[in-house]
């Protein structure tokens, strides 16, 4: 059993109650390998932001669960070395699918986990996260658990609908199971494609324009659970200039789309506490290594192309920071 709190890490207990009053949003911006990581922890550690280290099922595996715990305790080392002080940095467990995979998380240093029963049926839902709270509550972990359905594809998480989450149930959800933040659906969806052209309008550039987010939702959950932390995945907004040069030197990716930023700056300044973040990184990293490609096709050194795009994840990830989220100068 490894401690969080040996690592250098917090919960995200006290994160998210200052987040909720200070009407801004906490980063969680997944990674899977050491060039993310240190770009997240340069714009945090710039920028003295508290920041989620996020980490899907496949990313642990991708990382090796060994290895993962001391880049989460060499991230606060880094962290330190640049000059943050007293470093906010939580490791988090994206999307759990079972109790045994969440306990795992726990016992090797994650100092918060998500539970993810949505697709299950209700009382089965709330039967799984109330057994994952029990054992995470023992060790002062914290648990994220997930009522609704989101769209889209990322890592393992995959389903071709959406279903809003119900405000009549959140009640019933956050007291029986204890859970400490809920991740709700309202529109939000997985992946560089969020929506369908069909779903959409084209605006004078022809650009994709997607559906507004149900704020309806949103604030018939806050009715119901006033000051409770929320969550929203999928939050990625798919920056067109990524998709345009992943597109001019040989990608593929049409019509991809995401959530417009202004609306996740509206959704930061609610009870909304932390807005998951990956595809985005995923688009500036490989936006960068594609051009570097392209452009300079003898290069075959990995830091002649990976650090190009770590310094163009890092810009992103300070832009989201400040711009969009808040969250700067909030852990200084």
């Amino acid at each position: 059993m490894v401690s969080y709190k040996e690592l250098g890490l917090v919960n995200t207990r006290e994160m998210f109650a200052k987040a909720i009053k200070g009407g801004y949003a906490i980063p969680a911006f997944n990674f899977n390998n050491m060039e993310q990581l240190q770009a997240i922890i340069k714009a945090a550690s710039e920028e003295k932001s508290p920041v989620i280290l996020q980490v899907s099922k496949g990313a642990r595996n991708y990382a090796n669960a060994t290895l993962l715990r001391y880049m989460a305790q060499g991230a606060v080392a880094y962290a330190k070395e640049l000059g943050w002080e007293h470093p906010q940095i939580v490791l988090h467990l994206d999307h759990g699918d079972s109790f045994e995979l969440c306990k795992s998380c726990i016992d090797s240093g994650f100092s918060s986990v998500m539970i993810d029963g949505s697709h299950l049926p209700y009382e089965e839902n709330v039967a799984l996260t109330k057994k994952v709270v029990d054992y995470a509550h023992q060790f002062d972990v914290t648990v994220e658990g997930e009522l609704g359905v989101l769209a889209g594809v990322e890592d393992e998480v995959s389903s071709d609908h959406h279903t809003y989450t119900d405000p009549e149930e959140v009640i019933d959800f956050a007291t029986r199971t204890g859970c400490d933040s809920l991740a709700i659906s309202i529109g939000t969806s997985h992946g560089a494609y969020k929506f369908t052209p069909e779903q959409c309008t084209r605006n004078a550039e022809g650009r994709l324009v997607p559906p507004p987010l149900a704020f309806e939702v949103l604030d018939a959950v806050m009715e119901k659970l006033p000051g409770f932390p929320i969550v929203l995945h999928g939050s990625s907004s798919v920056p067109q200039e990524y998709v345009d040069i992943i597109n001019k030197y040989g990608g593929k990716l049409p019509d991809a789309i995401g959530i417009p930023e202004e609306e996740l700056r509206k959704a930061a300044k609610s009870s909304v506490c932390k807005i998951n973040i990956d595809s985005d990184s995923r688009l500036a990293m490989t936006a960068a290594v594609r051009e570097v490609f392209a452009t300079k096709p003898g290069e075959f050194d990995p830091r002649k192309y990976l650090g190009p795009a770590r310094d163009e994840m890092e810009k992103l990830y300070k832009h989201k920071i400040v711009n969009v989220l808040g969250s700067n100068g909030k852990a200084e």
